[in-house]
């Protein structure tokens, strides 16, 4: 097993119990630890109140106990077994209600009996209880108390960015999200692999973009994070991809941008086309986490997302059965190598040219086989269709397209008719 993945997996287990929301301590929480493996880290905060576009921050939650205490005096439903028993920004509560009353509080799913499920009320005040279908049907008429210790107010929105410089000033941008409580491939699986795309691409030298990497609340934090960056995220993005839902061991998922033909588009499919070609293709029309907000019309990045099981689509979704084991540390360290190869992508993408006129004499520069087999005459196909094809104008990327070859096959035939000066880059 890779000791990449496990290391992930172990970032994942810790974060695990903590209860974030899109605001609070929860997310502090979360980014100090994140800062234990990226030092170089930064940490914002945007006070309540302050306007994001068409939104604006809001009031921050804590939330520190919450139970339901029975007719026979037992406590039940209790955030201290799981942070998904209280509604996500449930606001105070402590009172004795009859079971009919209880009963408009509560929420479960009684296609999935055992499972608790993750309810979130943001932007209207109310407080309420998840529980198991099972557990529910239990209840018993009667008298119980329900207590939830929050606190709802005026505080701040906080994210983290990291910014890695560059040869170039134009940036690839990775963006996760770091706001739902103990679910882990849904909430866990995207910050922890971005952790660790950060720290291989921090080691990178001679890195030719500059990566602007950031954890942000979803939705009202990528909002947040546009309204203070957009005129250097439009300036400066050429590529980028959101990363969530990507440490499974089901198939691969791709979203694309909603143009479809961006490079971050076209290098994600090739990538998933030669190494996991079962992925699942959606549309833009399945659209459901931060790439609304980065390909909305007046944003208009290109950013497209990357995923084993998406979001929605798989049965433990929102529910406490996405737990620590629906994630593995080979999905893990799947989803961090599909990654790793689209970043390499990019950043070996070029724009070729051949040298000489007609086809060049490989024998006489050691480029052409001696001895005939099949592998050395697959090599030398690639090697002259690739030829063929750099003419000034197409991008490594579109000659390994057209050639029907993975683009990282071709690297070291690059190399090779570099030093022989049949080959240079044109851009």
């Amino acid at each position: 097993m890779n000791k990449t993945g496990l290391e992930i997996y172990e970032l994942c287990r810790k974060l695990f119990p903590i209860c974030r929301s899109i605001t609070g301590d929860g997310v502090r929480e979360t980014l100090e630890i994140l800062r234990e493996y990226l030092p170089d880290l930064k940490v914002f905060e945007i006070p309540t109140g302050e306007k994001c576009f068409d939104w604006e921050i809001p009031k921050e939650w804590s939330v520190r106990d919450g139970y339901i205490i029975a007719p026979n005096g037992e406590k039940i439903v209790d955030f201290q077994n799981s942070n998904l028993h209280i509604v996500n920004y449930s606001v105070a509560v402590n009172r004795k209600i009859s079971l009919d009353e209880l009963q408009g509080h509560l929420y479960s799913l009684p296609e999935q009996p055992d499972a608790i499920p993750y309810i979130t009320s943001y932007y209207k005040e109310r407080w309420g209880f998840c529980l198991t279908e099972n557990q529910r049907k239990t209840l018993a008429p009667g008298e119980y108390q329900v207590v939830i210790d929050s606190d709802l107010k005026d505080g701040n929105l906080t994210y983290g960015e990291l910014i890695l410089e560059g040869e170039s000033e134009r940036e690839i941008f990775i963006s996760t999200y770091i706001c739902h409580p103990s679910m882990a491939n849904n909430e866990l699986s995207g910050p922890a692999v971005t952790t660790f795309v950060a720290k291989q691409l921090k080691e990178l030298k001679n890195r030719k973009y500059t990566y602007r990497i950031v954890f942000v609340p979803e939705t009202i934090g990528s909002i947040a994070y546009l309204s203070r960056n957009l005129d250097a995220l439009k300036k400066n993005v050429v590529a980028g991809y959101v990363l969530t839902c990507i440490g499974d061991d089901r198939a691969y998922s791709f979203l694309p941008s909603r143009q479809g033909n961006t490079i971050s588009d076209k290098t994600a499919l090739h990538v998933l086309k030669h190494s996991q070609p079962e992925f699942i293709r959606y549309k833009f029309l399945d659209r459901g986490s931060d790439e609304r907000q980065y390909c909305s019309p007046n944003v208009n990045l290109p950013m497209a997302s990357l995923m084993r099981s998406k979001y929605g689509e798989y049965p433990e979704y929102h529910t406490s059965l996405d737990d620590l084991n629906l994630i593995s540390p080979n999905g893990l360290q799947g989803g961090f190598e599909v990654v790793q190869k689209c970043l390499e992508c990019l950043e070996r993408d070029e724009i070729l040219r051949t040298t000489v006129c007609g086809e060049p004499q490989l024998g006489k520069r050691g480029l052409y086989p001696t001895l005939g087999t099949k592998e050395n005459s697959f090599q030398v196909r690639d090697m002259l269709n690739l030829l063929a094809y750099a003419d000034g104008n197409l991008t490594l990327l579109e000659i390994a397209e057209k050639i029907e070859v993975p683009v990282w096959s071709l690297y070291s035939l690059i190399e090779k008719l570099k030093a022989e000066n049949l080959l240079e880059a044109a851009d």
